[in-house]
């Protein structure tokens, strides 16, 4: 993970991450971060994709660690963001939030674009640690296949990178589980 200080228009997705551990918040990393942390040699993003678990236990807890990040609403015309009051309960009411905070930006993306959400992105998913701290990322295929999905511009012209990498990770894996031919 980038660890910045936290100044303006930098990301510190250690403290972002920190901070969801800290509170037990059930979530998986999403789209280019989760890609990244995953060896794809695709631009730093400026910002990361997190989708948490939808019960209401959870999203107390994730509520909790929003309020400790100080986040606010991400807006164009105004860095700093709107404030924003929030429990569990109202947290949920939206599929996604875009947000700021001291520790950069972030977005909250209960189901991302061809996936059914946490349950469907956590069966597969990887914990990497990074910077001393778990961070479960989205294995590489269900961000190809949610990018895909999404078929946004700057989705598209990643796919080839992520699709090449994906299968170098395969390859690589079946080098090292070894060939069963019978001895």
């Amino acid at each position: 993970m980038k660890n910045n200080s936290g100044s303006e228009g930098e990301l510190d997705a250690e403290s972002i991450v920190a901070t969801l551990n800290k509170y037990g918040v059930k979530y998986v990393v999403i789209g280019a971060f989760a890609a990244q942390l995953q060896g794809a040699p695709i631009p730093r993003t400026r910002d990361i994709d997190v989708t948490p678990a939808s019960d209401s236990a959870n999203l107390k807890r994730l509520s909790a660690a929003l309020h400790e990040l100080e986040a606010r609403i991400r807006i164009v015309d105004n860095a700093e963001g709107l404030p924003f009051d929030h429990d569990g309960p109202s947290l949920g009411q939206a599929r996604v939030w875009n947000l700021t905070s001291p520790s950069g930006e972030f977005d909250i993306s209960f189901v991302p674009s061809g996936t059914e959400g946490y349950d469907d992105l956590a069966r597969n998913a990887q914990v990497i640690e990074s910077h001393g701290e778990p961070v479960p990322v989205a294995d590489l295929d269900d961000v190809i296949r949610s990018k895909e999905a999404a078929g946004r511009p700057k989705d598209i012209v990643h796919l080839p990178i992520l699709i090449q990498t994906a299968q170098r990770r395969r390859t690589e894996i079946d080098r090292d589980a070894g060939l069963d031919i019978g001895f």
